[in-house]
């Protein structure tokens, strides 16, 4: 069954234009119909649609159910978006689809872009959310600078970790991950960070980590990140 995303279902029971078009144009539903709906928040609602509208479709919630993540933990990812948009909206895609949690963008010393159209990547994310029939929409945060984010505190021990490139005493990152523990990870651009910054991330908590033998781009450490801890943690 497809999934309808509906983040304002307390107060309004109509599916905007967008999700109208699909689910009556294109698939075709009628008055009568069950449709399934989530507020992105984990919840799922079971609806019968009341008005086959193209551009408002109404419905009447049949019944709901707060559905459990399909992991116990929460999975953080700050990345340095790469030059080429389309491969770090690759990498949003399928780390929602495995179970990326929240995402920022950092703007590192040796990154090559700077900006993101968060609009895009909310399309991504809600995109991807569907196909995989998740409820729980990851969070997105705009650009952030580099020692800003890894200078917040940490009161809640999150795991953090940092994956580098550079010759240091590093573990691998399904050695570090402690089952059940929210898991922070850093990946760099393309350039990798500094060796200035990985110091200041050392200082404030952050493990040093390898991802495996290969170098990796920064889009394919992102997720080999992400199914890595959702790994640990099935």
């Amino acid at each position: 069954m497809y999934l309808f995303y509906t983040p304002d279902i307390a107060t309004c029971q109509t599916l905007n234009e967008e999700e109208s078009g699909h689910c009556v144009r294109v698939l075709r539903n009628t008055v009568g119909d069950l449709i399934l709906l989530t507020d992105g928040r984990g919840t799922t609602y079971t609806a019968r649609i009341t008005e086959a509208h193209p551009k408002h479709c109404a419905f009447e919630i049949v019944s709901s159910e707060k559905q459990q993540k399909n992991h116990p933990f929460h999975l953080h990812l700050a990345v340095a978006p790469t030059k080429n948009s389309e491969r770090i909206e690759w990498m949003v895609e399928k780390c929602t689809e495995i179970g990326m949690d929240s995402l920022t963008l950092l703007c590192c010393r040796y990154s090559e872009r700077k900006q993101m159209r968060m609009d895009r990547l909310e399309k991504i994310v809600l995109s991807a959310a569907k196909q995989s029939l998740t409820p729980y929409l990851p969070v997105l945060n705009d650009m952030t600078d580099f020692a800003r984010f890894v200078t917040r505190p940490n009161p809640n021990g999150v795991q953090r970790f940092i994956a580098h490139c550079y010759e240091q005493d590093k573990r691998l990152l399904k050695d570090c991950i402690e089952q059940g523990r929210d898991v922070e990870v850093l990946i760099g651009p393309e350039g990798d960070f500094s060796e200035q910054e990985i110091s200041l991330a050392l200082q404030n908590g952050y493990q040093p980590v390898s991802l495996g033998n290969s170098r990796l781009r920064t889009e394919t450490a992102g997720l080999v990140a992400c199914h890595t801890a959702v790994l640990v943690n099935s």
